[in-house]
């Protein structure tokens, strides 16, 4: 998920995104350990969106950023 895209979003949408996200990391995590996962950066780059949604959310929180109407 790219930032712009992350930072058109509301919080609620990207509450759900955050936990669909989370979701997935863990299959992708389970996957990983119990067999060969076919392509282990998937974990990685799953890791950085959801990092990236943390941030958004936080920068709102702590008003450091608004949500930006585009």
């Amino acid at each position: 998920m790219k930032i712009e895209e992350i930072r058109s979003k509301t919080d609620d949408e990207l509450d759900f995104d955050l936990k669909e996200m989370k979701k997935e990391l863990f299959g992708l995590r389970l996957k990983a350990s119990t067999e060969a996962l076919a392509n282990s950066a998937q974990i990685r780059v799953l890791r950085r969106g959801i990092a990236r949604v943390n941030t958004v959310l936080h920068e709102r929180a702590t008003e450091i950023r608004g949500q930006e109407s585009r």
